[in-house]
């Protein structure tokens, strides 16, 4: 058995979450109050049939809002009895989320004649930090259109079947905001740019001439062996502490050239030697995972 635990503000994608789950096979069940949480796992553990299914559960503002603060207490049976679960917190922008309610007309679960969509927004935003701060892995869903949460979600929870920790490298341009689900970020705007040579500006660091350009620059070279080292180093120690996911981003200016061939470079390398090694190119729209 696997349970996935999905919560996230309003607008965030949730639905899209867990119909991404149920899609891999999960049995999806919505709206849960933290407090029938423990119920729900026993009774899931009293069935043997049930042994080897999956499922995934939505907790959120929309019910009993009033005992989230409990979640982190509601888990701690679970994880002192290392039972298989995860859970994932989605999260976007203030003005992403307004954007998507304002596209919808939908109305947000807190708001009210005395409430509007930002004050809404915000309290829901303290009311969920307990589930955020316990959260496994958070994704930023600001800059993914429905069909790559999905993918998303299929890539980092539903697929893997390592016991080993799952890790993203995600490259991203700074000048569209660094991401927020990011553990670990490392800013490669002080290598040489390949957006000042005419012929390499359109090309993306997917391309080969490209990947020869930056490979032929002794700082970024340095650099890349600089990170691998900090990583190789540190790496096992996240894993040892029992962390399911990590994410290391990588930026540059535009999130078009020198980190998307950094992040290419470090995803081959440690591919080698990890289980579940996955890649991201934010700004570009691509995610694909190695294996051993």
């Amino acid at each position: 058995m696997h349970l996935v635990i999905v919560s996230g503000l309003s607008g965030s994608g949730k639905s899209t979450a867990l119909n991404a789950l149920e899609d891999s096979g999960y049995n999806s069940i919505d709206n849960l109050p933290v407090s029938l949480l423990s119920t729900l796992v026993s009774q899931i553990q009293l069935h043997k049939d049930a042994a080897n299914q999956n499922f995934a559960i939505g907790i959120d503002i929309r019910d009993a809002w009033q005992d989230l603060a409990m979640f982190p207490i509601a888990i701690k049976p679970l994880r002192d009895a290392r039972l298989p679960f995860t859970v994932i917190f989605l999260d976007a922008s203030v003005d992403k989320i307004i954007q998507r309610f304002s596209e919808t007309r939908r109305k947000h679960p807190l708001s009210d004649k005395h409430t509007n969509l930002t004050e809404a927004i915000e309290t829901e935003h303290q009311l969920l930090l307990p589930m955020r701060d316990s959260a496994d892995l958070v994704i930023d869903t600001s800059t993914l259109n429905v069909h790559q949460l999905r993918d998303l979600v299929k890539e980092r929870v539903a697929e893997p079947n390592s016991q080993g920790m799952a890790v993203l490298f995600e490259s991203f341009g700074f000048k569209h905001g660094p991401p927020n689900n990011a553990d670990l970020v490392f800013d490669a705007r002080c290598l040489p740019n390949p957006h000042w040579d005419p012929n390499l500006r359109a090309l993306t660091g997917l391309d080969e001439d490209v990947a020869q350009f930056l490979h032929q620059q002794p700082l970024v070279q340095e650099m890349l062996s600089d990170i691998q080292d900090f990583l190789g180093r540190w790496l096992p120690h996240y894993q040892e502490n029992n962390r399911s996911y990590i994410t290391i981003a990588i930026g540059c200016t535009g999130g078009q050239h020198r980190s998307v061939y950094l992040c290419r470079q470090l995803q081959a390398h440690f591919a080698a030697q990890l289980d579940n090694v996955q890649l991201r190119h934010r700004e570009l729209g691509h995610l694909t995972k190695e294996r051993q």
